[in-house]
């Protein structure tokens, strides 16, 4: 039988029924996967099974009626919705016949990955995330590897880096690991020159597909690729833009969140994800037309914790509106603290910016104050302190001492208010 090279068999396990509804969620979402990957689902099975099998993690019943199956239908992968260890996929493989291609779903996401990368820094950290994780489950195939040809699941570092032994490939991780620290201390820089500029720092966080993309673009004609696909945007983009009272901020694109995110993709992308660690604010963008954006809001709050980013002034938005979304839950968002706001919009339209950017410039606000600061002429470094922590509207030098007009939070008024003559005012403190 003549096999379907972009069709699949897509696997969960559910070992608590109280978890059966989750399990079929997160299978459909493996199918979104699937497609952004080129592939197309062709079944989904989900085994019942108390405790994972040691060997296949599905059981020889199941793996037996899998095997059936994609003889039958001339399926050559297999993907599961779990991660997979290399004796498993192993396993697998033996069990379903040389023909069948397993993979997991960390393995699909890194594929997509390849697929979407367009930076060098976003090439590099596919590679190295590939190497890592997928090529150690590879092993199985042998010599016959080669036939993996161009398949789902083999983008990327390519065949011949995955047929190295060891030894070349624990060089070739070496070598990529030292030119990201490169390319990491260059983004350093590029952070320490947004620092230095006084701009606040936005980043445009969320769950994969919510919108981010085409947000910016609303905003800033970034130009960049918005696609209804899964990661269509891996590498951050960061545009300069002004708001209605005159106060310009830089807005930070990055990379989707996604359930099950594996931590060794966390890791190898900690460069582009620390645009949120280093943000003075944070722009959550959701989907409201997705029945599921209760679940995914607490997958991106729980991801932001994880990196360190979170307790930052939020504002979340409620995007696709003209979707049929116009009403919206707030229950999965704690509205109550003095930092947090909500929106609902649409990026695709334009329909409730005008609120958005009131709602942002309201939130960049919240707890700063106008100073003008008299610093004297002997304490000038004083003034890099203040481009570093401010953003300075306006600098005059005087005789004996310099005037600067800067927006302040309140720690960095507390730092200098020795230069602010009224800081003992009762009203202003």
């Amino acid at each position: 039988m003549e096999y379907q090279a972009n069709k699949a068999i897509l696997v969960g396990i559910c070992t608590d029924d109280r978890y059966a509804l989750q399990i079929e969620k997160s299978l459909c979402e493996l199918e979104r996967l699937l497609e952004t990957a080129g592939g197309q689902s062709f079944a989904k099975m989900i085994q019942n099974k108390d405790k994972p099998d040691p060997r296949t993690l599905s059981g020889s019943g199941k793996v037996s009626e899998l095997k059936e199956l994609c003889e039958n239908n001339g399926i050559e992968l297999v993907v599961f919705d779990e991660e997979l260890t290399p004796s498993r996929i192993r396993n697998l493989e033996e069990d379903l016949g040389k023909e069948v291609r397993v993979l997991d779903r960390s393995m699909l996401i890194l594929d997509i990955f390849a697929l979407h990368a367009a930076t060098k820094e976003g090439k590099l950290q596919v590679e190295l995330a590939q190497l890592k994780y997928t090529a150690p489950r590879l092993t199985g195939h042998g010599t016959e590897l080669s036939r993996l040809g161009g398949g789902i699941g083999t983008r990327g570092p390519g065949e011949s880096k995955l047929e190295t032994d060891r030894r070349h490939m624990r060089r070739r991780i070496t070598a990529l690991e030292t030119e990201l620290e490169e390319l990491e201390g260059n983004r350093r820089t590029m952070r320490a020159a947004r620092d230095r500029s006084g701009l606040s720092k936005i980043a445009i966080v969320g769950y994969t597909n919510a919108g981010k993309s085409t947000l910016l673009n609303a905003l800033t004609n970034a130009g960049i690729l918005a696609e209804d696909k899964l990661f269509a945007t891996l590498d951050p983009t960061t545009r300069k833009y002004e708001l209605p009272n005159g106060e310009s901020v830089l807005l930070t694109d990055t990379v989707g969140f996604i359930r099950k995110l594996p931590h060794h993709l966390i890791h190898a992308f900690k460069s582009t994800l620390d645009e949120a660690v280093y943000a003075d604010a944070l722009i959550i963008v959701i989907d409201a037309s997705d029945p599921e954006h209760p679940e995914q809001i607490k997958v991106t709050e729980e991801l932001l914790r994880e990196l360190g980013a979170s307790g930052k002034p939020t504002l979340y938005v409620f995007n696709k509106c003209d979707l049929g979304a116009e009403e919206f839950s707030r229950a999965s968002v704690d509205v109550s603290e003095e930092n947090v706001q909500t929106v609902a919009v649409s990026a695709k339209t334009g329909k409730g910016l005008d609120q958005l950017l009131t709602a942002l410039q309201a939130l960049l606000m919240s707890g700063k104050r106008r100073v003008v600061f008299h610093i004297p002429n002997n304490r000038a470094g004083v003034l890099n302190t203040l481009y570093q922590n401010a953003a300075v509207e306006d600098v005059e030098y005087g005789a004996e001492e310099i005037l600067a007009t800067a927006i302040v939070d309140r720690k960095t008024h507390g730092m200098l208010r020795q230069y602010d003559p009224r800081w003992q005012d009762p009203e202003e403190e």
